[in-house]
This record gives structure tokens, C-alpha cells and sequence, in this order.
């Protein structure tokens, strides 16, 4: 019997996949956790097989939550369920250790074929994230596009301004302080050799980092 951690902030997502998961007789939800500081304590207290987790929790960015994790228990196997399209997170995750990387638009059946994959230690790589992992390793390291200096965080506030968000937004979503992201925001656009918010739009636009 496989024993699953749901860690998503909406309890309705939450409830959604218990109903998905209760019907399969070798999978069981064993927590279920709405925060980094939660999830982080049940993978240490609980006996776990996998972790189904959000990529974007409040107050700590999920490619972080993912390392602690596997710093944690590094045979733990992590799927990212993200409402991100694979093209903007799926190969910083899966470089940070992720067994696989899933949108939330996907069918109920991919989420519990890529949980028996990661039961069997094999990482569940959809279609659409090989490719983008075949044009990473094809792609030379000098030709790496700029936002690939952004940290993980960074890469979150590029993407949430560039979708039209402010920093007063961003701050109460991610549950950060505005100087934190102020800074983010300076770090980025130092980086990116970009001067302001809709130079930043129109760079993650062209790069089609956001929808």
C-alpha cells in the first residue's frame, strides 16, 4: 500500500484528489498539509511512499519546499501538482529532484499512473515535459536564455508580474513582505539586463513564460 501526503493550500484541491485516490486499493492518503511549515513536519513525522505537492503554497516557493524535502528523506518521491504549465517550472523541478511534474488540468488517471512510477522509483515524465528537457540538454550553456540566472523565487515574481500582478500582490500571495519582494523584483531586473515591469511583460511574453 502506498502511502501519500497530499500539501496543497486549497482544501477543496485537497478533497478532490482524496476522492480520486480512495479509489484505488493500493494507494491510501496518509495527511494531508496547506503550508510549507506543515507539509515539512508530516514528511518528518509520518512514514510516507510519495508526496503530491503544490509548487505554489503561501510563504515559501515550492522548488525550495521540494529540496527541503529531499534533503530531508532523499528516497522520498515528490510529484509537483501545479496549476503552472509545464514550460514555466517543470525542469527546475524535476532538476531539484522531482519525480515528475503534473498540471492540474490533467486527468485524474495521470496523477495516479505517475504515483505507481514513483512507487517503483521511475520518474513520471510526460510528453510535454520531455521536450522541454530535450531542448535543455541540446541547448549550449552559453545560449541559456537570462531568466535561467534567476534563483527559483525570482523566477516566481518574474512570472507573477509579468501576469499583471503588483508587488503588494505578489507579497500577500506568497505571504512575503513587500521589501521582499521589492528585492526580488531589483534582482531580476539586474539579471535580466531589463529596466522596468513591462519590459519584463514583454520578455516572458516573447519567451512564452506565462500564458
Amino acid at each position: 500500500m502506498m502511502r501519500v501526503l497530499i500539501a496543497d493550500d486549497h482544501a477543496m484541491f485537497r478533497d478532490g484528489l482524496k476522492k480520486v485516490l480512495a479509489g484505488c486499493s493500493d494507494i491510501t492518503v496518509a495527511g494531508e498539509a496547506g503550508d510549507p511549515p506543515d507539509v515539512l513536519e508530516m514528511v518528518r513525522r509520518l512514514e510516507l511512499d510519495a508526496v503530491l505537492l503544490d509548487i505554489g503554497m503561501p510563504g515559501r516557493d515550492g522548488i525550495d519546499v521540494l529540496k527541503e524535502i529531499k534533503r530531508l528523506k532523499p528516497g522520498l518521491a515528490v510529484l509537483i501538482v501545479s496549476m503552472y504549465p509545464e514550460d514555466q517550472y517543470a525542469v527546475r523541478a524535476i532538476k531539484a529532484g522531482a519525480a515528475g511534474y503534473i498540471t492540474k488540468n490533467k486527468a485524474a488517471r495521470e496523477v495516479i499512473d505517475a504515483l505507481r512510477r514513483a512507487a517503483l522509483g521511475k520518474r513520471y515524465i510526460s510528453p510535454d515535459v520531455a521536450e522541454q528537457l530535450a531542448v535543455e540538454l541540446d541547448r549550449p550553456e552559453s545560449d541559456a536564455p537570462l531568466y535561467k540566472r534567476l534563483s527559483d523565487r525570482e523566477y516566481q515574481v518574474m512570472c507573477m508580474i509579468a501576469s499583471g500582478k503588483t508587488v503588494k500582490q505578489i507579497a500577500a500571495e506568497l505571504s512575503l513582505s513587500v521589501s521582499t519582494i521589492s528585492t526580488n523584483r531589483a534582482r531580476i531586473l539586474v539579471k535580466m539586463e531589463l529596466r522596468n515591469n513591462a519590459e519584463i511583460t514583454r520578455y516572458a511574453l516573447q519567451n512564452h513564460l506565462v500564458p
